[in-house]
C-alpha cells in the first residue's frame, strides 16, 4: 500500500477514530480544499468540525472496507458504527495528493447504512472481501464505465447495458434494487433517473470509480459509483448517494 494511501486511512482511524485530530496537520499539504459542504477549507476546519463530533461521541467503531489509487488520487469506501447503533454511515472519500503524498483536496459522499436484512437484493451495501485484481486493465476498465454511464444513462441508450453488464452475474448493493441484469434494466425503464455530469474517474484493476452529479425525481444528488469488472463486463456496483444541500448552507465551494 503506497504512502498516499496510508495517509487518507489515517485520517479516518487516527484523526476520528481514535480522536487525534492534529493528525490533519502531518497528512494534509499547503491547502486542503474541502468539498464536504458542511467542513470549511484548511486543516483547521477539520479540526473545528470534528473537535465537536468527537464531543458528541464515544465508541466510533470505523472500517476502511475498500481503498484504490490511481495517480495522485485515493478512494476509500467506509463503514461507520458511532456509539454501538446509535448512527450507522457508509462514507465514500476521494482525495487529491500532492508530490509528498499528503492530502490537499477531499470530496466525500455520506448516507445512512443500510441493514443487510432491508436490503432488496439481500446483500451487504458495503462489507464484504475486497481484492484488486487484473491491474493491467485499469485503463480499459476505466473507459468501459465512463462509455456506460455516457452511453446508457446520459444518451439514453437502453438497449446497449448488456454491451457493459455482464448478463451472466451482476451483483447489486445498491439497498433497493435486486441482483441482475434485468433489474438494471427494470430501474432503467421506471426511474428518473440522470447522470448531469462526470466529474471525476479513476481505477485500479478490476475496481473503477466514478464521482458525479445526478437528478433523480427532481432532487441533485451527489454520487459515488463503485463498478468491479471482470473480462470486459460489470458484474459488481456499490453507490453511495446525498442530496447537495442549498447554497446558503455551505461551508466552502461545494460537493464538485
Amino acid at each position: 500500500m503506497s504512502q498516499k494511501l496510508e495517509n487518507a486511512k489515517s485520517l479516518y482511524l487516527k484523526g476520528i477514530k481514535e480522536g487525534h485530530i492534529n493528525v490533519v496537520d502531518t497528512l494534509t499539504g499547503d491547502r486542503y480544499t474541502q468539498h464536504s459542504t458542511g467542513v470549511p477549507d484548511g486543516s483547521k476546519g477539520f479540526k473545528e468540525f470534528f473537535a465537536d463530533f468527537l464531543n458528541r461521541t464515544n465508541d466510533r467503531d470505523i472500517r476502511v472496507i475498500r481503498a484504490i489509487e490511481d495517480g495522485n488520487n485515493v478512494f476509500v469506501h467506509v463503514y461507520q458504527d458511532i456509539d454501538n447503533g446509535k448512527a450507522k454511515w457508509v462514507t465514500t472519500d476521494m482525495f487529491d495528493t500532492d508530490e509528498n503524498n499528503r492530502m490537499i483536496e477531499h470530496w466525500d459522499v455520506i448516507a445512512a447504512y443500510t441493514e443487510v436484512k432491508d436490503t432488496v437484493s439481500g446483500n451487504d451495501v458495503v462489507l464484504g472481501d475486497f481484492e484488486l485484481k487484473d491491474l493491467d486493465k485499469t485503463a480499459e476498465n476505466k473507459i468501459l464505465v465512463r462509455n456506460f454511464i455516457t452511453d446508457v444513462f446520459q444518451n439514453g441508450n437502453h438497449n446497449a447495458v448488456e454491451k457493459y453488464v455482464s448478463t451472466e452475474k451482476y451483483i447489486q448493493h445498491n439497498p433497493q434494487v435486486p441482483n441482475g441484469i434485468d433489474a438494471v434494466k427494470g430501474f432503467l425503464a421506471t426511474q428518473d433517473f440522470n447522470y448531469d455530469f462526470i466529474f471525476k474517474i479513476i481505477g485500479q484493476g478490476d475496481h473503477v470509480v466514478s464521482y458525479s452529479k445526478a437528478t433523480f425525481n427532481g432532487t441533485e444528488l451527489a454520487v459515488f459509483d463503485i463498478f468491479r469488472i471482470e473480462n470486459g463486463k460489470i458484474v459488481e456496483h456499490w453507490d453511495n448517494m446525498e442530496p447537495i444541500p442549498p447554497r446558503d448552507e455551505w461551508a466552502n465551494t461545494g460537493k464538485f
